[in-house]
């Protein structure tokens, strides 16, 4: 029987970078088709597109920090927040976009 320990310990070792790359091929497939969408707000779309500048972002902030500081991005408060910042902006996109697209759904009571 493998013990709990050693399960954690493989999926421990594993370096998630590949994971995280390969995420981006589906997401890209998603802004594709919220393109040629009719039903996605504009400004829904805008934020959608600005995860990936939270992305680029992250993966820029994480160098300066390993450079820099010698340390992991989540380890160097400022940095990480200015990160987060953009990832708040896009989803803040994200909802106002949908937030004015259900406002400006005519209720039909009858």
């Amino acid at each position: 029987m493998i013990s709990p320990d050693a399960i954690l310990q493989f999926f421990a070792d594993i370096d998630p970078s590949p994971f995280f790359v390969l995420s981006l091929i589906p997401y890209l497939f998603f802004l594709n088709f919220a393109q040629k969408s009719s039903e996605i707000p504009k400004i829904s779309l805008w934020g959608f597109r600005l995860t990936l500048l939270f992305v680029l972002m992250t993966i820029i902030f994480a160098v300066v920090a390993l450079q820099l500081y010698d340390s992991a991005l989540t380890d160097i408060d400022p940095l990480h927040g200015a990160a987060e910042s953009f990832l708040t902006l896009s989803d803040a996109l994200v909802a106002l976009g949908f937030l004015r697209l259900g406002q400006n759904k005519v209720v039909k009571n009858s």
